[in-house]
């Protein structure tokens, strides 16, 4: 019985081509998931590791600016697609919308809403791919356990045809069955792995672009209060001249 069983082809190619028709399906889609799996993942975090750095360098310059005006001028020299050149479009054009407008805090109010909702949309956009991830790794041992289940119950059905329980029978069919469910863990596994991984590398990101935003406002809100504050004084001066 030994040398028999041995005879058999247990490796993982030997068992994927004897094994039932369903369970090569459910292997090779299992495949194909973990495929998209790595797919997403080195795309995504060639992509979240460079905004991110260029990000922060952006930060660091709009630190240095003294008014919206200011920080502006210093986009000009960013990225075509930066994030801040677009908060600081934004900002300034509430304030072109809301020109003649003497309400500083309604249009401060105004800003912050837009600023928030481009936050958010970038956020949704950095998350594109992350529900296949979720997904992969949810259903994946289900899947796999599907193909299990199926090569156990062929497993089952050659020994009452063959009407022997003789190991040589069952191993083959078992051990095909098991590599389903093996496959299914080795896609849900990275799968989940690389999703959490995201989900804080997005989070960061979504932080560091609010800090931005938050500096943004922070420059136009100084604009509109300085303004304000030179424009009493010539009131008050007419005021006086009047009396």
């Amino acid at each position: 019985m030994g040398n028999n069983l041995m005879q058999a082809d247990l490796s993982v190619w030997g068992m994927y081509q004897h094994a039932d028709i369903v369970v090569k399906i459910v292997m090779i889609g299992l495949i194909l998931a973990s495929v998209v799996t790595w797919a997403i993942f080195f795309s995504k975090s060639a992509e979240l590791l460079s905004q991110k750095r260029r990000l922060k360098r952006e930060q660091q310059q709009l630190a240095e600016a003294r008014s919206l005006d200011q920080a502006s001028d210093m986009t000009s020299s960013f990225h075509a697609k930066s994030l801040t050149t677009l908060l600081v479009n934004e900002a300034q054009n509430e304030l072109e919308l809301s020109a003649g407008s003497e309400d500083n805090e309604g249009i401060k109010e105004r800003t912050g809403f837009r600023l928030e909702r481009r936050v958010a949309a970038v956020g949704r956009h950095m998350g594109r791919g992350n529900g296949y991830l979720a997904t992969i790794g949810a259903i994946s041992p289900f899947v796999g356990l599907f193909g299990t289940v199926w090569g156990i119950m062929n497993s089952f059905i050659g020994i009452a045809q063959t009407q022997t329980t003789n190991l040589v029978v069952v191993a083959p069919g078992i051990a095909e069955a098991l590599l389903a469910t093996a496959i299914g863990l080795v896609a849900a596994i990275p799968a989940v792995v690389i999703y959490n991984i995201f989900a804080r590398m997005i989070g960061s990101y979504k932080a560091t672009l609010g800090d931005v935003a938050a500096q943004v406002l922070l420059l136009q809100s100084r604009d509109l209060d300085l303004n304000a504050s030179s424009v009493k004084p010539v009131h008050a001066a007419s005021k006086l001249r009047v009396g």
